[in-house]
């Protein structure tokens, strides 16, 4: 009987969840244009990929303050549409424009890439935070692995829209005025219409439930957010401290190989511009397709054991793509780009199954009140990562060749699988952390 209410239930939220995940649709739109094209626009003016790797953490740097902060920030909004929808309906369209204006900054100076990079990622990592958090305060805890396994769906499929399909529009010329047919620009600002779009159907169907306002109202203001924050990693048990750790080393690892898959995929494989993103598309692919099975399966499994596993998995595939250059040198242009992109959606699959079930563990033992802080850090850790590994992955290049970068993330990830192991929390039964006033 406990079963049927338990399924009952999940379809019944499976509408709002994929409404929520338009949110992360838009993220997952941009994410990978971003990171497979900005590091080429910057190649056009560095030779050094050290210094490109350098350069692609600008953005993490502000991520690492702005999501915590207007995370937290918007666990105390009140409006009367909510107080995660604000950040989203005022930023995402506002990220979006800067998005649409990369590729034509690059065809004028370097200064003015980087200045517009900055210039989005202010909006964006506003938005991100508030945009994430915005599922947990809707779905119960016993199903947000499943749910998040519907969210990371969307971010899947907006990597295919993003790099299988928008990305082939790089190869498009398109006639600027004084300059003539150019490429590499279309993909950008129609990424961007599709962002806005998604921000405003997000604002008509998503209604926030501000009946859990004043439940939380009167405590509120007794748990300010750095005392939330000292407590969470004060108490007893570590199992939070432990989830942050690993997620630090699998976005070590992840952060690493991403900024330089589309260069490797040039460089190495000799593919062409638009298809340099098919690599990423790949791993989007996945998403797509196992993001709701890993939840499903960490449901019925654990999420711990599921992780662990998954962990396992992607240090073999990553040891894997390190050998695949020699192994297939014999083999054709065609043949050597359809096994990497293999590999890589092997890569996809695990990858979705840690990310899918690693949040519901840390919102897990988050209430009302703290949903945001532990969102926030999160994407702390991630962006943390994000800022130490594309330096380091990007200076292993300059040394060692291209191959030393999936070494380094076996590594990354081999540690992330043993500090998952002294994880105690985060289970569908375990109970939120208390707060006291």
């Amino acid at each position: 009987m406990a079963e049927q209410k338990k399924k009952k239930g999940l379809k019944g939220y499976y509408l709002t969840t994929f409404l929520i995940g338009l949110g992360f649709f838009t993220m997952g739109l941009m994410d990978p244009l971003y990171d497979t094209y900005v590091p080429i626009f910057l190649s056009k003016f560095i030779e050094s990929k050290g210094l490109i790797g350098s350069i692609m953490t600008l953005d993490n740097i502000l991520a690492i303050f702005l999501i915590p902060i207007f995370s937290a920030i918007s666990d105390r909004t009140r409006t009367p549409i909510g107080r995660r929808m604000p950040f989203i309906i005022i930023c995402l369209p506002l990220t979006a424009v800067a998005f649409g204006l990369i590729p034509f900054s690059a065809l004028n100076s370097l200064w003015m890439l980087i200045v517009l990079v900055f210039i989005l990622n202010i909006f964006k990592q506003a938005a991100r935070g508030p945009v994430v958090a915005l599922m947990p305060d809707i779905i119960p805890g016993e199903l947000r692995s499943e749910a998040n396994g519907v969210i990371n769906t969307m971010g899947g499929i907006a990597t295919i829209v993003g790099t299988i399909g928008l990305a082939q529009l790089m190869n498009v010329h398109v006639n600027l005025p004084g300059r003539g047919p150019t490429n590499n620009i279309l993909a950008f600002p129609i990424a961007s219409v599709l962002v806005i779009l998604a921000a405003v159907l997000l604002l008509i169907f998503i209604k926030e439930d501000k009946s859990k306002y004043d439940q939380a109202e009167e405590k509120e203001e007794k748990v300010p957010i750095l005392k939330s924050i000292k407590h969470i990693f004060g108490e007893e048990d570590k199992s939070a401290m432990f989830i942050l750790l690993s997620l630090l080393f699998w976005f070590i690892a992840y952060q690493g190989v991403l900024p330089f898959v589309g260069l490797y995929s040039t460089d190495v494989l000799g593919t062409s511009s638009g298809t340099a993103a098919l690599a990423a598309g790949m791993v989007g692919v996945a998403y797509a397709i196992f993001a709701i099975p890993s939840g499903i399966i960490a449901h019925k499994h654990g999420r711990k054991k599921t992780i662990r596993r998954a962990l396992a998995c992607l240090v073999v595939i990553l040891m894997l793509v390190f050998f695949h250059d020699p192994l297939t040198a014999g083999f054709s242009p065609m043949i050597r780009q359809l096994t990497f992109w293999a590999l890589l959606f092997c890569f996809g699959i695990f990858w979705v199954t840690v990310v899918t079930n690693s949040f519901p563990m840390l919102w897990q033992m988050a209430d009302y009140r703290t949903m945001g802080i532990y969102t926030g850090l999160y994407y702390f850790f991630s962006q943390l990562a994000s800022i130490i590994s594309p330096p380091i992955t990007g200076t292993c290049i300059d040394i060692f060749g291209f191959r030393s970068l999936f070494v380094f993330a076996a590594a990354c990830m081999l540690v992330a699988f043993f500090l998952m192991s002294k994880v105690r929390r985060g289970e569908p039964e375990d109970d939120p952390v208390a707060l006291e006033p």
